[in-house]
């Protein structure tokens, strides 16, 4: 996925992320041109095997990144990459100044949520969640169908073939993403099982899922219940889940 000569890829933060970060495929550049909408500024960053090293902390320091985000890289060519940095719950990271990035942390001024930047990247659209629960049919079938709304969301496209579905500590999956035309739906398949698997999920499960994309490269499907829209959804269904018990222990 990360690969220097796509047009577009992301990387998620795990531990240890200031000292370097891991890339996929080959490249005889050496030295990347990293921008972002925060700052005119561009870093230079030196590719030493398949990491990013020398300039890469500078560039994470400035831009206040941290475990648990997701950073976009969008190719532009010439080895000059535009950088969108996203927080945990999938919310691309705001600044207080558009013009200005910190050089050093302060500590006094430090927040607890994603104002960290102004919005920028406007062509993602990252404000779509939706409820997924596990069961054994899913499961079986390795095939999550998404809800029809899922078709008015502009992070999908028809002839978008995989999607990634993400966790906040920077775990990914890949999985078929499909149409079909007789129910009009979107649905996922050769990934959910796994992703279910590797999340030791029991039938019953729930997950809020946030789409984001551009309708153009391959999307996300990130676990999100920090978001305030997500953890209002999983609620409402809760709620209406244990009226729906309630309603029928009186019956019995």
């Amino acid at each position: 996925m990360a690969n220097p000569h796509e047009p577009h890829f992301f990387k998620p933060l795990l531990p240890g992320f200031h000292s370097g970060i891991h890339i996929e495929g080959k490249t005889n550049q050496k030295t990347w041109k990293l921008r972002s909408d925060a700052s005119d500024k561009i870093w230079e960053v030196i590719q030493e095997g398949r990491r990013l090293t020398g300039g890469w902390k500078d560039f994470a320091t400035a831009h206040d990144l941290r475990i648990g985000d997701i950073v976009i890289f969008k190719h532009e060519g010439d080895m000059v990459f535009h950088v969108t940095p996203f927080g945990p719950s999938c919310c691309e990271i705001q600044y207080t100044d558009p013009d200005i990035i910190k050089e050093e942390a302060d500590a006094g001024d430090a927040d607890d949520n994603e104002i960290r930047g102004t919005r920028a990247m406007s062509s993602f659209s990252f404000d779509y969640c939706f409820l997924a629960e596990v069961t054994a049919s899913n499961q079986e079938e390795d095939k999550l169908y998404l809800p029809v709304e899922a078709t008015q969301s502009t992070a999908l496209n028809k002839q978008c073939q995989e999607i990634i579905l993400v966790k906040k500590e920077g775990n990914s999956w890949t999985a078929s993403l499909r149409f079909s035309e007789s129910d009009d739906m979107y649905y996922i398949r050769r990934g959910w099982r796994k992703f279910c698997l590797d999340n030791r999920c029991v039938i019953g499960d729930l997950f809020v899922f946030n789409v984001v994309g551009d309708d153009k490269t391959t999307p996300l499907m990130c676990v999100c219940p920090e978001r305030k829209e997500c953890s209002e959804l999983l609620t409402k269904h809760l709620s209406r889940k244990n009226a729906h018990i309630a309603s029928s222990s009186r019956m019995i």
